[in-house]
């Protein structure tokens, strides 16, 4: 790969990284509203289960617009990890912005008032998950808003990682040799 075709790389994923992202904050957002609203909590679910195919058709068009049609599976694994790298990065950013400035304590809230209503505590008894849920909540509580972004950010790069290779070898598409 010449030093152009990786500027142009690197310009593309950081783009559709981007847009990535959005898709990632909108689905967020739509989970935050939707420990309260199940419509909002199914749109959450969706948006997130789209984002693999999302990417899949942004690398389609890098594929079919910059790459005149072919790309190798390096090129499309090396594309695709960038993009969720980049899409990391700021997902990251507007997790710790929302910790840190917007949430005061709701989501925890949330998940206290569940595990503190009658069903909850029936079901936590039942599968013998008090105390582990108990102490994953203080967990929770313990946690600053950067510890928030840092594991967002590390569970997106590893699922980049691992979800890049199916997405490269589906629409890798190789130049035939002229003979």
């Amino acid at each position: 790969m010449t030093p152009e075709e990786y500027i142009q790389l690197k310009a593309f994923a950081r783009q559709d990284g981007a847009m990535l992202s959005l898709l990632w904050i909108g689905s967020f957002a739509c989970y935050i509203k939707g420990l309260s609203s199940p419509t909002l909590a199914f749109a959450a679910l969706l948006l997130m289960t789209l984002s693999p195919f999302f990417a899949a058709s942004r690398l389609r068009h890098f594929r079919d617009y910059a790459r005149e049609g072919f790309i190798t599976f390096k090129r499309g694994y090396a594309y695709t990890v960038m993009s969720f790298f980049y899409a990391g990065l700021l997902m990251a950013m507007a997790i710790y912005v929302y910790f840190e400035f917007m949430d005061h304590g709701y989501l925890l809230g949330m998940y206290s008032s569940v595990m503190d209503s009658e069903e909850g505590k029936r079901v936590l008894e039942m599968s013998g998950m008090k105390e582990q849920m108990a102490q994953g909540l203080q967990d929770l509580y313990n946690m600053r808003p950067i510890d928030y972004a840092v594991n967002m950010l590390t569970a997106i790069i590893m699922t980049g990682l691992v979800l890049a290779l199916p997405i490269a070898a589906m629409l890798q598409k190789r130049v035939k040799n002229e003979e």
